[in-house]
């Protein structure tokens, strides 16, 4: 699950496992005045765009051509209680208006993305079980947690927001369905082995296919430009300790996302390898353009949990580097198909609350 607004409560409960790394926050002067939205030290962003104005708005992704984007949102002004999907054309902005929905309303949904025909979009959503937002547990013992809900499924939907086709029926939580961009596969997390493992299969639902098996939550999965590998975020437990709170979690449809590593492999599943080894919650990966490098989100630097920012790595784990410097939460970036533009969700610009909008870059190297 990868939901906005529960990762900005946790910025303020994480606790930092990897002092030797934490470096204090310092405050950052902006560019300059005809760009008030890009920090001094974001040389990969031209310039900036703000998309959003008010809520939780995240994980939006881009049409096939590039001319659309889907994103979910709680925002209460649009008349919805928890996650919805909407719609919006690539040069939108939304401060006084409302883009369509094209979810159902009903029940709680996640993580929609374009099918190649761009005239359809898949996502995960709770209302066959129940109309109503699902409750959400925050903490647990004392411990941040996301609630992992077994009657997520995933679903295609036309862009007028009528549901054509249910892709997964098993018993427990279907979700995260992302597309390569071949246009061939979806991978998705599935907890229908008994764990929360990723899954593979054709953009008709058939095919399903497991590709790890390893105990731990392994979730926001996304495509190489070439369509031959899977980035992944995971939750490898190692100590018994670790492995019962885990498993005892779990049970009970939970899950702790404050350590979290990014993993790599083949789109079939071989050659996984672990690519990030720098403690705290690194997840929301996305690959660049090249395929050569991937772009994330990570808490790693900090001393209470937050800031989050977005770095970027090689394939081999080398040259990382920092994109964006804000005090706060930077996440979810995506790369638009021509490489030219990255969406990204940020609490930058927000009055100092804890709302957190769209923004759009044009990126360069």
């Amino acid at each position: 699950m990868r939901v906005v607004y529960l990762i900005v409560f946790a910025l303020l409960v994480v606790s930092c496992k990897n002092e030797k790394k934490a470096t204090e926050t310092k405050s950052v002067e902006r560019v300059i005045a005809n760009d008030p939205l890009i920090y001094k030290e974001e040389v990969h962003f031209k310039s900036i765009k703000q998309i959003t104005f008010g809520g939780d708005n995240a994980e939006a992704y881009w049409s096939f051509d590039d001319k659309q984007l889907v994103f979910q949102s709680n925002y209460k002004q649009w008349g919805v209680n928890c996650d919805q999907m909407f719609l919006m054309n690539a040069d939108e902005t939304f401060k006084d208006k409302m883009p369509p929905m094209i979810s159902t309303g009903k029940g709680r949904t996640t993580c929609a993305y374009f099918l190649p025909d761009n005239k359809h979009i898949i996502y995960a959503s709770t209302h066959l079980v129940d109309e109503n937002c699902p409750e959400v547990p925050l903490r647990k013992n004392g411990k941040y947690i996301w609630p992992v809900y077994d009657s997520f499924d995933i679903f295609v939907a036309d862009l007028e927001g009528n549901i054509v086709k249910q892709l997964t029926n098993e018993k427990g939580y279907d979700a995260e369905p992302t597309v390569s961009p071949k246009g061939d596969k979806i991978v998705f997390t599935s907890t229908r082995s008994g764990d929360l493992e990723l899954y593979t299969m054709n953009i008709d639902g058939s095919d399903v296919k497991q590709i790890t098996n390893e105990l731990g939550y392994d979730g926001g999965a996304f495509f190489s430009p070439d369509g031959t590998k899977i980035i992944f975020r995971s939750s490898r437990p190692k100590t018994q300790e670790e492995i019962k709170a885990y498993k005892d979690l779990l049970a009970e449809g939970l899950v702790e996302p404050t350590e979290m590593e990014l993993y790599i492999c083949n789109a079939d599943g071989s050659d996984l390898r672990q690519l990030t080894d720098l403690g705290n919650a690194n997840w929301s990966p996305f690959f660049h353009p090249s395929g050569k490098k991937i772009l994330f989100s990570s808490n790693f630097e900090a001393e209470r949990g937050f800031p989050f920012n977005l770095y970027m790595i090689d394939l081999d784990g080398k040259n990382l580097e920092r994109v964006t410097h804000g005090e706060t939460f930077d996440a979810f970036p995506v790369f638009s198909n021509d490489g030219k533009k990255l969406i990204f969700s940020s609490n930058r610009n927000n009055g100092g609350g804890r709302d957190t909008n769209l923004f759009i870059a044009e990126w360069q190297d």
